[in-house]
């Protein structure tokens, strides 16, 4: 039963793959672009073949892109294992190698040798080596029947078994990934690289140059890159960091073409989208768009503002929390932009008018029962899925929470009497390396108005029949709700109020002390939050999750069916996915068009020596004075910085190259405009645009303004 249907929904999906497809919309699986994609491609302009771009058989262009860390692409550009990606994602290992004397964000970095190049301890470079369908090896077993937790559990031990043997292997990788909501499953074969280190980086000034202000906006003048290097040993394995490893020799790089782009251009993006859910009901949409995301977008308003305050007036402060900063505006200007673009299209009412002719279509057939258990089902989800993003925002995301979470292990050790001395010894060394990081960025003044921020959200929880933390019921009892009073007694009381008393804790612990963290007052917050979620809030919301699962499977399996001569894309789910579309303008407003590339000029235009972001380096200045643009320029005398098109990307696209008809890269994927935001819920072709950075801007910055030649000479560059 089980083959049949999985040869029914597979055969309905390449059928949907060759019909009514649309070069704007779509992320597509690399192993399928043969039998799918290529007539099309090959229409709109594309000069090399589907091989080319993902091949077994020999190497392609896919054995130079890299998943860049967990969230992040990059793209490999020399034989000596050169690796571009974006500044923000970057950002982090940056921050890492700064300080006060060797500010690396604020300045900027270039190694000038293969020696002088920083090791980043965790960051991976992964790249994938093939593709497999495995459906009908996972869904063995699987009946119509079942529960949702049986069916996973099942779904479970088979990918359990077809990964097992390489248990041993950490830099071999085997991942099976759920399609269409668990239709279809794909096993993917990836080589994991980490030794990775920061080779250059420009100053923010020019890699976040329009900082927060301009995220998520066009027009956009940012020179979002670093660059970095794989490392293998002797043998071009992976292997861990050593000073003896080697640069990486890899299978294929990227060309570069410095001969531009012009409007209408064919282009692709070679990438790890992360997540969309363009087929999420009616309700779906509405509960992520009107409740879940206004309550984000509120908290973190409040906590963004709170860091900035004292950002202005420090510059250690600004060091210490820059990167926080930029992850929390980041998710916050997106879902004010998803929210915005989704109620300007109508989506909710649009997708309600196509549930009612589904409910018409399903009547006589095995969904017909389908869009009311959605609406009943979501009904009931709703308080469960807000009590989960308090909990994520307001408990797990905090500083404070998220750090002494991991000593609840220590605890765990010190009681267990089957744990060796050595083993707590090891886990104690293990807690102080991370202390040494978290309070590297670390203010205690900042920490405290944070922390009553995140506490008065919990406190103002709307829904009566989902149970609040004790803490916080404690705090509205105790301290007649004064989360003031109740953050003042822990900054004052809490072994974690500073790095001196957790280390004076650290340094002397004994497995007998273990009761004093089961008695400081974060540990006790921290345990409110995590107890409440685990024991109160994750059962019922996994019940409805379970629910809501199996609906949307079914769901997407009669899509497939009631829309067979329609195109339907899989979702993105952080696996290896092209797009493609056109170099293209837009249209935000009546009245305002958008040209597609900025210049070197809007830069100067937007400089402001009061706003940090706005900030232009004195050399840029100078070069820009002189028109030094070597053969960066463009044939139209001007420096290109960004550019536009309607590749249909997503968050972990950040980084990914975008390349030309002839598969050369001409640039790097760092953002989408506001107004497309809404893409993971429903795209726009009218409004949608990827935002690349010029591969030219890059290069003139490597060259021109860091002096960075040794880093050019290794590229291979069509002029």
């Amino acid at each position: 039963m089980i083959n049949k249907l999985f040869l029914f929904i597979f055969a309905s999906i390449l059928i949907l793959f060759s019909i009514n497809l649309s070069a704007k919309e779509g992320m597509y699986i690399p192993m399928l672009l043969q039998k799918i994609n290529s007539s099309e491609m090959e229409a709109m302009g594309m000069k090399i073949t589907a091989e080319d771009i993902y091949s077994i058989n020999k190497s392609s262009i896919k054995d130079a892109i890299v998943q860049f860390g967990g969230g992040c692409t990059g793209e490999i550009i020399s034989n000596q294992g050169l690796l571009l990606t974006n500044h923000h994602c970057g950002y982090r290992s940056i921050q890492k190698h700064s300080s006060i004397n060797n500010d690396y964000l604020t300045d900027g970095f270039w190694a000038n040798t293969f020696e002088d190049e920083l090791p980043n301890s965790g960051l991976t470079a992964t790249i994938l080596q093939n593709m497999n369908d495995v459906t009908g090896i996972i869904l063995a077993g699987v009946t119509t029947n079942m529960t949702e937790i049986e069916r996973q559990n099942i779904i479970r031990i088979n990918i359990s078994k077809l990964t097992e043997g390489n248990a041993d292997n950490k830099f071999i990788k085997l991942e099976v990934k759920a399609f269409y909501y668990g239709n279809q499953y794909i096993l993917m074969t990836s080589k994991v690289f980490s030794d990775v280190r920061l080779v250059g980086a420009p100053p923010s000034n020019i890699g976040k140059f329009g900082g927060d202000t301009d995220n998520w906006m066009w027009p956009r003048h940012t020179g979002d890159f670093s660059v970095f290097r794989i490392y293998t040993d002797a043998f071009n394995n992976p292997a861990e960091y050593s000073k003896d490893n080697v640069a990486y020799k890899p299978a294929q790089s990227l060309s570069i073409s410095l001969k531009g782009y012009n409007e209408g251009d064919f282009t692709f993006v070679f990438g790890y989208p992360g997540t969309t859910e363009e087929y999420l009901p009616a309700e779906g949409v509405a509960l992520a768009t009107e409740t879940v995301n206004p309550f984000k977008i509120s908290l973190r308003r409040q906590e963004l503002d709170i860091m900035n305050s004292y950002m202005e007036k420090s510059a250690e402060i600004r060091i210490q929390y820059s990167a926080k900063y930029a992850g929390l505006a980041n998710g916050w200007k997106k879902w004010i932009g998803e929210s915005n673009g989704v109620k300007r299209l109508r989506t909710v009412e649009r997708k309600t008018e196509e549930q009612k002719d589904f409910a018409i279509w399903a009547n006589e057939n095995e969904y017909k029962n389908l869009i009311s258990s959605f609406k009943t089902t979501y009904k009931a989800f709703l308080p469960w899925e807000m009590a989960y993003n308090y909990f994520i925002e307001a408990g797990y995301y905090e500083n404070m929470i998220s750090f002494s979470n991991q000593f609840f292990k220590l605890a765990q050790l010190s009681t267990d009497k089957k744990t060796s001395e050595k083993d707590i010894a090891d886990y104690v060394q293990n807690l102080k390396n991370a202390a040494e990081s978290f309070y590297k960025d670390y203010n205690s003044d900042v920490e405290k108005e944070l922390l009553m921020t995140t506490i008065n959200a919990y406190a103002s929880f709307p829904y009566s029949e989902v149970p609040l933390p004790e803490t916080i019921e404690t705090i509205k009892s105790k301290y007649q709700g004064d989360s003031k009073k109740y953050v003042e007694n822990l900054f004052k009381k809490s072994i974690f109020r500073n790095k001196e008393t957790l280390f004076s804790f650290l340094n002397n612990y004994k497995r007998a002390n273990y009761k004093n963290l089961e008695k400081d007052i974060l540990m006790k917050l921290t345990g409110s939050y995590f107890n409440n979620f685990i024991n109160k809030i994750r059962p019922n919301l996994a019940q409805y999750q379970n629910k809501l699962d199996s609906l949307q499977r079914i769901y997407m399996k009669a899509l497939i069916e009631k829309n067979a001569d329609k195109y339907l894309s899989p979702d993105a789910n952080s696996t290896l996915r092209v797009a493609y579309g056109n170099i293209a303008n837009y249209s935000p407003h009546d009245g305002i068009t958008y040209n597609y590339f900025t210049t070197l000029e809007g830069i100067m235009q937007k400089e402001n020596p009061n706003i940090y972001d706005y900030v232009v380096e004195p050399k840029l200045k100078s070069l820009f004075k002189n028109k030094e643009y070597a053969n960066y320029a463009d044939a139209d005398g001007t420096m290109h910085v960004c550019f536009l098109a309607t590749n249909h990307t997503t968050g972990g696209n950040s980084g990914s190259p975008v390349m030309n008809a002839n598969g050369e890269l001409i640039g790097i994927n760092f953002d989408r405009n506001w107004e497309g935001t809404m893409s993971d819920l429903n795209y726009d072709p009218e409004q949608c645009r990827n935002i690349t950075l010029d591969i030219r801007y890059c290069l003139f910055i490597i060259d021109k303004f860091a002096n960075a030649q040794r880093l050019i000479e290794e590229m291979n560059i069509s002029r």
